[in-house]
């Protein structure tokens, strides 16, 4: 079970993480102590921190819990570096970290949203071959009940964490489908599940399609697979949609990026010391249609990457609108007590050498989307995006 996550979460939280476990970050932590460097000495830090428990102990009014303490001291170090792509994770956050960069989890294949007005719990897609299709369950139902539990109202993660769980286990689901709210109870035996990151088909003109919702662990299979299967309908011009993309792994923006170009410099990064590493593309593969990135101010991270690299070279041009602006790589560190924390370790150059950090990347042809209210599937982005591949056929 997956919920559906909005951009910026999914931006602080997906983006850009080189390795998902590095070796043990030396910290200094102490049950209450943290070692730092700078203006003041570890010892005065030690004795305010120590002062400020006996205050707590001595004064304070409510509960206190020894872990939740910890756990604060912790997440309000890195929180103090005022960089919101640099985040503590304590135990269960760690887990779910992992879980979404990885794109595989145990659940029934069904991605939820939720109105934030009414509570309504809604199943927006049901990943093809899953338990939640194989159960029955179908795009649109209004989840009502989960076991015995109504749903309507509760936190949507709270919701997903009792659909989650432990593969080969029966999870019991009362829907309430189409106009008139018929209610339909199922029972979906949970499987690991892949994430659906990459759809496809084939447009008019035999125009490939390929939207990537996030560069996770399984996206480059997924689209390496896309690439071929519409290659094998005689494909004459590709669109690859990355609006709404909040980005994901470098190492999989980069496996994606050399399929499509020819040998050469991908993306290099810099850290603070002026190290600088270089991913490269080989010869061995490359895209020679015509070809088109559509992008959004929502299209961070990752995606910037792989429209860079694309405009840089000049294989494809970019519709839509400026995108988010995120030029700056975060390496995961694992604690080694089941705890991790994310740093911005270093910036990231095209291979021209832009680095858009706060600025984006600029389309080489601009259009804003325009909603249309009496067709809600209307796609002028989209439609913009068919007029300018078809201008290179």
């Amino acid at each position: 079970m997956k919920d559906k996550k909005g951009f910026l979460q999914g931006a602080l939280c997906g983006a850009l993480a080189i390795l998902l476990v590095a070796g043990l970050i030396s910290c200094g932590m102490g049950t209450y102590g943290i070692r730092l460097g700078g203006q003041k000495h570890s010892g005065e830090i030690d004795n305010k921190i120590s002062g400020l428990r006996e205050l707590i102990d001595a004064r304070y009014l409510g509960e206190v819990d020894d872990s939740e303490l910890e756990e604060g001291l912790y997440k309000g170090l890195i929180s103090g570096l005022e960089d919101p792509y640099s985040v503590y994770y304590d135990e269960e956050e760690t887990k779910k970290l992992v879980e979404a960069t990885e794109g595989e989890y145990d659940g029934i294949g069904a991605v939820l949203t939720q109105n934030m007005d009414t509570g309504i719990v809604t199943l927006v897609q049901i990943y093809e071959g899953s338990p939640a299709m194989e159960a029955g369950l179908k795009d649109d139902d209004i989840l009502y009940k989960v076991g015995d539990m109504e749903v309507t109202g509760m936190d949507l993660t709270e919701v997903v964490s009792h659909i989650k769980g432990e593969k080969g286990t029966e999870v019991s689901l009362t829907v309430l489908r189409g106009e008139n709210n018929e209610e339909v109870t199922v029972t979906a035996v949970r499987n690991t599940i892949q994430a659906q990151t990459i759809e496809y088909e084939m447009k008019d003109d035999k125009i490939g399609y390929i939207a990537v919702s996030e560069f996770d662990l399984v996206t480059y299979a997924q689209y390496k697979d896309a690439l071929t299967n519409l290659e094998g309908q005689g494909m004459k011009g590709l669109i690859v949609d990355l609006r709404n993309n909040p980005g994901g792994n470098l190492s999989t923006v980069c496996e994606m990026l050399d399929l499509m170009l020819p040998e050469g410099l991908i993306v290099y990064t810099e850290d603070k010391e002026g190290n600088r590493e270089e991913m490269e593309s080989d010869e061995e593969s490359q895209f020679h249609l015509p070809m088109v990135v559509l992008m959004n101010g929502n299209s961070a991270s990752a995606s910037e990457i792989y429209a860079g690299a694309i405009q840089d070279y000049g294989i494809g041009k970019i519709v839509g609108t400026q995108s988010y602006g995120k030029g700056v790589v975060q390496q995961i560190f694992d604690l080694k007590d089941g705890t991790c924390v994310k740093l911005t370790i270093a910036e990231y150059f095209t291979p021209k050498g832009r680095n858009i950090n706060g600025t984006g990347i600029t389309p080489d042809v601009e259009v804003e989307y325009e909603k249309n209210e009496e067709d809600p599937e209307a796609d002028n982005q989209l439609d913009k995006a068919v007029e300018v591949l078809k201008e290179q056929l």
